[in-house]
């Protein structure tokens, strides 16, 4: 059954399109590079619908993503003849470059989860060209929708794609030296500017270099605007070179706590010998803040302002550590409220929030995260609670 689905899926990409599409990925996926690593988490849903495809074995997030997967032909197939054109450009644009599956996985999940508390959905976005995305229904009252998608690197000083990208140039000169210079050694970066692969592109080089020349002249330090290096013997308890043998995990996770949950982290090793990367911005992630800035962007130019709003909003590219303090210290919670007394948010009833674990069945219980606006004319409706109660 869920062979059949996925095929119907792959169908409706178009068969050579797919084998294009997975192609490209697995290239991509295929090399021992921290990068590719990043892609693989990246393009997790487009590996585990090929895996469906094949007939192999599914993890509990491989099976979530490919359900959600199964709907979209499904979903074509009750469409208007526009709708269903416009929903197989979308499926083409998921299909090209960085772009991945997950945004249209997202707008399904979303759909399914109003279905389940009991309205009636419509993708108007798809058979109407409206703005918003879904106009659900119950008991006569009615509220729009809006599903979008943002990176949680748009709150990173440091994206972990830069840092994968020069951990990858820089770690075969690190075990050189390391084989010439036996030990442990940790080396503190403290990056003002941040690092992000859009802009610092030339600068990976540059920063490279930098180290390189460091350990070369042996010095302890190096600074400038845009970089505070700093090298140390690798002096955490349990990981000192008198010690032994000492698990990678085991390390990261006293760095971890040392350096905060911002912090990027590397481990280069020759022999017995380790080399620790440890790098940060000069400020806190500001993931949070960064979907309070989108939501004030779409809100009025997505939403007519006729019904209640709803801001579904995907936060992708973020891992289990990023997301559960961003949940548990209420960041999102606090930027959401934030934004529902601008301006912009005075057509919102609620925003909701969710990631890639949420599709996958292993986060917030109700599938999303809501949060309401107390200040919205309807904000006690009856027929609407279901979909803008707040979870929190």
């Amino acid at each position: 059954m869920v062979k059949t689905g996925i095929q119907s899926f792959v169908s409706l990409v178009g068969n050579t399109a797919w084998r294009e599409r997975i192609q490209t990925i697995a290239e991509r996926i295929s090399k021992p590079t921290r990068s590719s690593k990043l892609a693989a988490t990246r393009f997790a849903a487009e590996c585990a619908i090929e895996k469906a495809r094949r007939g192999l074995p599914l993890s509990q997030a491989d099976s979530a993503f490919v359900d959600l997967a199964t709907r979209i032909p499904d979903l074509h197939d009750i469409l208007a003849a526009k709708g269903k054109s416009r929903l197989c450009e979308a499926l083409e644009s998921a299909m090209i470059g960085d772009q991945t599956i997950i945004p249209f996985l997202h707008l399904i999940h979303t759909a399914e989860l109003q279905k389940s508390r009991g309205f009636e959905v419509e993708f108007s976005g798809f058979n109407e060209a409206t703005p918003f995305d879904l106009l659900i229904s119950r008991d006569l009252a009615k509220a729009e929708i809006v599903c979008d998608t943002i990176s949680a690197e748009d709150g990173h000083a440091v994206h972990r794609g830069a840092w994968s990208s020069l951990i990858d140039r820089i770690d075969p000169d690190l075990q050189t030296w390391l084989s010439a210079h036996p030990g442990r050694y940790l080396l503190k970066m403290t990056l003002p500017q941040g690092l992000k692969p859009d802009t610092d592109c030339q600068y990976l080089p540059i920063l490279q270099a930098r180290i390189n020349q460091m350990l070369a002249s042996a010095s302890r330090a190096d600074f400038d605007e845009a970089a505070v290096l700093k090298l140390d013997p690798l002096l955490l308890a349990g990981a000192q070179a008198s010690d032994g043998p000492v698990q990678q995990s085991t390390i990261l996770a006293k760095l971890r706590r040392e350096f905060g949950p911002e912090a990027h982290f590397s481990v280069t090793e020759a022999g017995q010998s380790l080399f620790v990367m440890a790098a940060r911005g000069s400020s806190e992630n500001e993931v949070a803040g960064a979907v309070r800035r989108r939501m004030a962007a779409i809100a009025p130019a997505r939403l007519t302002g006729a019904r209640p709003g709803i801001l579904a909003m995907m936060i992708d590219d973020t891992d289990q550590l990023e997301w559960r303090i961003l949940r548990e210290q209420m960041l999102l919670e606090g930027e959401a409220r934030q934004f529902l007394t601008f301006p912009e948010g005075k057509t919102v009833i609620a925003v909701t929030c969710a990631s890639r674990f949420e599709l996958a069945r292993a986060g917030a219980v109700e599938g999303d995260l809501r949060f309401r606006n107390p200040m919205h004319p309807d904000a006690k409706s009856a027929a609407l609670a279901p979909a803008v109660l707040s979870t929190v």
